[in-house]
């Protein structure tokens, strides 16, 4: 005899198979979010690498390296548009909330961030081009190869506390950011006595003053994934502060 109030067989059934549904559904989401955050680490790692190799085709004076950062751009700008649809998918199929919702938000700032390092990187395989073709002094090429390794270093931790969601490791990085600006002034200066000794040099310490801009802006976008860090575990918004 059933008692008053049990449940029936075919009710405790649905409930099962309604919990099972759930369980299943939410392991289909956490694989995307998972998906698209190994997706932009894996864009991280590109990126930086073009950095690299941008930076060594300046101050070796290697053409060839650098045509090689300028054909791969296309496929950086191919990756962001592949992890901005796969999150756009994400928000209107799943409507996630809360901490989920600040992760998919994050990964778009994140690939847009990145997407700017590497084209940051093309402008500066553009230019090693033309000093390689140019040819003559190696003036300017150590303020590069100082502040190229600054900003890397600073992109690679960048990317570490990323991968970690290490909000300590990201406020440590930010941190990075100020002697980098002032590593960009003291090479500007630098760059201006060249010129100033050597009017010959002028169109060449040009050439080198869009690199180390360029440099100091991909520093800007390190410091932006290290806010959204912050953003995406703390859910407090540091941009400004």
């Amino acid at each position: 005899m059933m008692l008053s109030g049990q449940p029936q067989s075919g009710q405790a059934e649905n409930k099962m198979d309604k919990m099972k549904f759930e369980n299943h559904y939410m392991k289909q989401f956490d694989d995307e979010l998972e998906e698209i955050r190994t997706r932009l680490m894996e864009m991280g790692g590109k990126v930086e690498q073009q950095l690299q190799n941008a930076v060594r085709a300046v101050t070796e004076a290697d053409s060839q390296l650098a045509e090689e950062v300028i054909k791969e751009e296309q496929n950086i700008d191919e990756m962001e548009l592949d992890i901005d649809e796969a999150c756009i998918l994400i928000i209107a199929r799943r409507q996630p909330a809360a901490s989920d919702l600040r992760l998919v938000m994050m990964v778009t700032k994140a690939v847009n961030d990145l997407e700017r390092i590497g084209d940051e990187a093309k402008k500066i395989a553009n230019h090693a081009v033309i000093l390689a073709e140019e040819g003559g002094t190696s003036k300017g090429y150590t303020e590069v190869r100082h502040l190229g390794k600054s900003v890397t270093t600073m992109l690679g931790n960048a990317l570490d506390a990323f991968a970690r969601f290490d909000v300590e490791a990201a406020l440590r990085t930010i941190e990075e950011d100020t002697p980098i600006d002032m590593d960009y002034k003291t090479a500007l200066r630098e760059l201006a006595t060249y010129m100033m000794e050597d009017p010959r040099s002028i169109s060449r310490v040009i050439n080198i003053l869009w690199v180390v801009r360029s440099l100091e802006r991909i520093g800007d976008h390190a410091k932006n994934l290290c806010e959204q860090i912050v953003f995406v575990v703390k859910g407090k918004d540091i941009r400004h502060q």
